[in-house]
């Protein structure tokens, strides 16, 4: 066994041997895989192994549909047979809305590529005669859709690996993780040896949890029992691949939430039930390896149900097998991937729900990260730095609970989803309450997105179609362009960068100049490749002082990148300010009237002109001010500590009822 490794991946399911063989392929041969048990053990052996393209983020379809096209390569270049099975598949709307979604991913796949159409049912009735036209509007055919052999491809990788000079131990725990000085890591075996490494991955699948807290992290993952069940051999299967020739289509029923795909001479159907259960919700045994869960028909019995009466050839057919197996997911349903704020070399590769749709996709994109610094096209739908601290195991919990139930429901856009909510909140929140705000969540945090009419339900409908914020968004926008709006404006995130060198620090990392004191502008930050990693407004208060504002959902994303490029041994500051620093904005024509009510600092062009960012006081309160609004009218943005919100809010709304002030959303 080796005692040194430029990269040691722990975990050995198929996302684990995916990023061993991406790695391999993309150069860097010095790689470790280290398995506690068998490759496969875990989560891996007992999956569906069903692959599909269709996803409602296009950047992460296309790296589905790397995935599939992956699999015929891996396969000729091991000599693994994976069991590649390409049917294609028949997504299946059963009202409207579901089928205005299959057309707008079909004009998403479009783009990418991708082989999509939307069909009548009875050519999905011709495509699968199993299925029973009546509770059905449309079909989208797939004919990028199949299955594979979750145990073929994982060792088809392995492979393909170890013939680029990789080395995967199997029966080797890694049981700790220990961070030098210089930033790598010693990983500790129970073989009594330790690696040192460079770069560790966490691909510990059911086990990212407890691999994250050997780094003193906490993940958000969390798994969930789930079932699929085999048939017995079926007449109806038989007799359709003897007269055509070919495998029956996947087939996704939303209305059902079930899935079902063709395995052998059988049906292998599956669950998203409503009545979903978290397996190992604090800690996952580590003795748990080959293992299945007891099965709970009564639980799945409605899907069931309603699985049977819409494909009654499966209803009619006996049981052969019944898996009930755990899996992996995040808050959101989306994998965890990518390099860890703070922990320099640690890299995550977990909560991949979609282990044989998503697997290659994610070992791509984590080598090229890696290897060569960015993962070389947008995965932020992906990305680990998409959730921050509040993701607690109670948060992830109530928010998987609530993703897997609707697995195969719609998400509407502008649709807000209610589980572990509100977390945060800032101090005016009772106050927008009252006067009926809908709210959003971002990033954990409360924010007002529109104001309902006194005495409705502040809630949105969901719907492909104007919604009923529609008039309401307008009053709000016609009330800020004619006069003057107030809002809530916490929902950005806040950095302080302070200390002697932290001007030039900044300006290597921006594209633009920075500002003179007193001064704000806009710029971006681009990575060595010339992508876009953010965009902020920078407020600069001294010489080797500065705000910087940005988008809050990225508030992990950007320190991240911020953190990695600060100089050691460095006199520069920097601060993540959150909720330590919040925000009103007043926007309209009349914005500057009513702040001049509340101020003795001129607020005249001449001497406060657009861009400017100063310290004043408005009414008792001492403040930021800045010059400028999202809004793209006159306006100003307020900065203060949270204590004065309330204090400021009711001020300014007292102030503004002179000017006909409204309240607006963001």
């Amino acid at each position: 066994m080796k005692s040194s490794a430029q990269v040691v991946v722990i975990g050995g399911g198929v996302v684990g041997a995916s990023v061993l063989y991406h790695l391999t392929k993309a150069g860097w041969t010095d790689v470790v895989l280290l398995e506690r048990k068998q490759l496969t053990a875990g989560s891996t052996w007992h999956a569906a192994g069903g692959m599909h393209t269709l996803n409602g983020d296009p950047n992460v379809a296309r790296l589905q549909q790397y995935t599939v096209n992956l699999y015929r390569e891996i396969e000729a270049e091991s000599g693994q047979h994976c069991s590649i099975h390409l049917p294609g598949g028949l997504q299946l709307a059963d009202t409207p809305e579901r089928l205005d979604w299959l057309r707008m991913a079909q004009a998403r796949g479009r783009y990418l590529g991708m082989n999509m159409e939307i069909i009548s049912m009875k050519q999905a009735k011709e495509l699968n005669p199993l299925l029973e036209e009546k509770y059905f509007v449309g079909a989208l055919y797939d004919e990028d859709e199949g299955s594979v052999d979750p145990y073929g491809v994982t060792h088809a990788y392995a492979i393909c690996a170890r013939n680029r000079g990789a080395e995967v131990y199997t029966d080797t725990w890694a049981q700790g993780l220990h961070q030098r000085p210089d930033g790598t890591w010693n990983v500790v075996t129970d073989r009594d040896h330790t690696i040192h490494a460079e770069h560790v991955v966490n691909a510990g699948g059911l086990w990212a949890r407890e691999v994250g807290r050997m780094a003193g992290l906490e993940l958000p993952v969390l798994a969930m029992e789930h079932h699929y069940l085999m048939t017995e051999p079926m007449e109806e299967v038989i007799s359709y691949n003897r007269d055509t020739g070919r495998e029956l289509p996947h087939m996704i029923d939303f209305g059902g939430e079930i899935y079902a795909r063709q395995e052998g001479e059988s049906i292998l159907l599956g669950t998203y039930e409503q009545a979903g259960v978290p397996w190992a919700p604090k800690q996952t045994p580590w003795d748990f390896v080959f293992q299945l869960l007891p099965n709970d028909l009564d639980r799945i019995a409605p899907e069931l149900e309603r699985g049977f009466a819409h494909f009654p050839a499966v209803g009619r057919a006996g049981i052969k097998k019944i898996v009930n197996g755990p899996f992996t997911f995040s808050p959101d349903g989306n994998p965890l991937v990518g390099p860890i704020k703070g922990r320099r070399g640690y890299w995550s590769a977990c909560a991949v729900m979609a282990g044989l749709s998503q697997g290659g996709g994610v070992g791509l994109s984590l080598a090229n990260w890696m290897v060569h610094g960015d993962p070389g096209a947008d995965i932020w739908g992906m990305d680990v730095a998409r959730f921050g601290d509040y993701a607690t195991l109670a948060y992830t919990n109530a928010k998987v609970r609530e993703n897997y139930s609707r697995r195969f429901r719609i998400t509407f856009p502008n649709e807000e989803l209610p589980a572990a909510r509100p977390l945060h909140t800032t101090p005016i929140y009772d106050r927008l309450s009252e006067h009926n705000a809908v709210w959003g969540a971002g990033f954990g945090l409360e924010h007002p997105l529109w104001f309902q009419e006194p005495g409705k339900e502040p809630v949105e409908e969901v719907t492909f179609h104007r919604s009923n914020a529609f008039a309401m968004v307008a009053e709000e926008s016609r009330a800020v362009r004619e006069r003057v709006g107030l809002s809530e404006a916490s929902n950005f995130a806040k950095y302080k960068v302070s200390g002697h060198g932290s001007a030039d620090w900044l300006q290597g990392l921006f594209t633009n100049a920075l500002p003179k004191v007193g001064r704000t502008n806009l710029t971006a930050m681009l990575n060595p490749q010339g992508r876009i990693v953010g965009e902020f407004s920078v407020s600069r208060t001294l010489d080797d002082e500065f705000f910087l504002f940005g988008s809050q959902a990225a508030e992990v994303h950007h320190p991240r990148w911020f953190l990695d490029h600060l100089p050691s041994a460095t006199a520069i500051r920097f601060e993540v300010l959150s909720l330590s620093m919040v925000g009103l904005t007043v926007a309209g024509p009349l914005s500057r009237e009513v702040l001049q009510k509340l101020t003795d600092t001129s607020l005249a062009t001449a001497d406060f002109p657009f861009m400017a960012f100063r310290r004043v006081d408005i009414g008792m309160a001492p403040v930021w001010l800045s010059r400028m609004t999202y809004s793209g009218d006159l306006g100003y943005e307020i900065w203060m500590q949270p204590e004065h919100q309330r204090y400021l809010f009711d001020l300014l709304w007292e102030t503004g009822r002179e000017f006909d002030m409204r309240l607006f959303g963001f």
